[in-house]
């Protein structure tokens, strides 16, 4: 990791001293009123009687002391500012203008103008056409699919979930944990007339999905104590009870089924992708629709499934054991 350099001198030093020079200059005459010789040896006097009588801080008050003065060895303030926006941008639906940014951030519209300027100039945020507000653009998460560990889940789980998808005539999705959400990474549409997907980029809580629950299952026993405890501090201890019976239950079948969760008449049927420690990165999810003209059972669909994720686990070190089939609901959703 490279150091922050030190700013130089030169031009950014002067405009320095012209700012200070200034505020000096419009500083209110009362402040700038000179103290007088009683007053001073006064202040002088306390300032003595303060400095015998201190005693240098020892043990754990000096190392609490220390620990409240220290600061951050670097620190990046426009990063930062750059930062607050994007995150800001990120959580709104619909777009802002600069000085609404700068109200929403609790900053002036100088300090965010010229960080606004610079993340537009570099694609990161944009203005829809004939709009003078600005939106977060897609150059975010282009970058998280260029990072190499999802590159090549990406890579190697596309040309098996094609084939997967036009064998079970069904729209299947890979999504990963993103904090408590999960989020869809890569899709392929049903080659039916009609069908139902979720579009890559799509957030849900974990909690609440097939996908979620499942990768769940599959984290480390650290990370499901993390999981759970950081769910229950925004969601009712009942659900996170809910939640650690469900987790046992697709773990010890393998897989996670429930019908109708997000809308009536889907099915959605889910299979880790493991790794070489067992594991699961991703999960690949079946959102099975029947219809009148059904060229393929959900029976052979979920076989399609499983053989799919097998398939992508095997390329991962992992091993994926066959469940039993006919795939049985593993229960209803969280609070039904």
């Amino acid at each position: 990791m490279t150091s922050a350099k030190r700013p130089s001198g030169g031009k950014g030093a002067d405009n320095a001293k012209k700012a200070v020079s200034a505020s000096i200059e419009n500083a209110e005459p009362a402040r700038l009123a000179k103290p007088s010789k009683s007053s001073k040896a006064a202040d002088a006097g306390k300032a003595v009687a303060a400095v015998k009588s201190a005693k240098p801080a020892t043990g754990r008050a000096a190392k609490a002391t220390a620990g409240k003065q220290e600061k951050p060895a670097y620190s990046a303030p426009a990063l930062e500012k750059g930062l607050d926006v994007l995150e800001l941008l990120a959580s709104l639906s619909e777009g802002v203008t600069p000085s609404q940014i700068a109200q929403q951030l609790g900053r002036s519209l100088q300090e965010v103008y010229r960080v606004v300027v610079a993340l537009e100039r570099r694609g990161y945020i944009q203005r829809p056409p004939g709009e003078e507000s600005l939106v977060l653009s897609t150059k975010l998460h282009d970058l998280s699919y260029r990072y190499p560990p999802m590159r090549r889940l990406i890579d190697v789980a596309r040309p098996v979930i094609n084939r997967a998808s036009i064998e079970a005539y069904q729209a299947f999705h890979l999504a990963v944990l993103d904090g408590l959400s999960i989020r869809v990474v890569a899709q392929v549409d049903s080659p039916a007339p009609l069908g139902f997907r979720l579009r890559v980029g799509t957030q849900n809580p974990a909690i609440r999905t097939a996908s979620g629950r499942l990768l769940i299952a599959y984290q480390s026993p650290s990370m499901q104590e993390w999981l759970f405890e950081a769910i229950g501090q925004n969601a009712p201890k009942s659900e996170v009870d809910w939640l650690k019976k469900r987790v046992e239950v697709v773990r010890s079948v393998g897989y996670e089924m429930i019908v109708g969760e997000a809308l009536k008449g889907i099915t959605d049927i889910s299979f880790p992708i493991l790794d070489a420690e067992g594991h699961a990165p991703a999960v690949l999810t079946m959102p099975f629709l029947a219809s009148a003209t059904e060229k393929v059972p959900m029976e052979d669909a979920s076989r399609i499934l499983y053989e799919a994720a097998a398939s992508i686990t095997t390329l991962f070190g992992g091993h994926l054991a066959e469940p039993r089939f006919p795939l049985a609901n593993t229960g209803g959703p969280v609070g039904g």
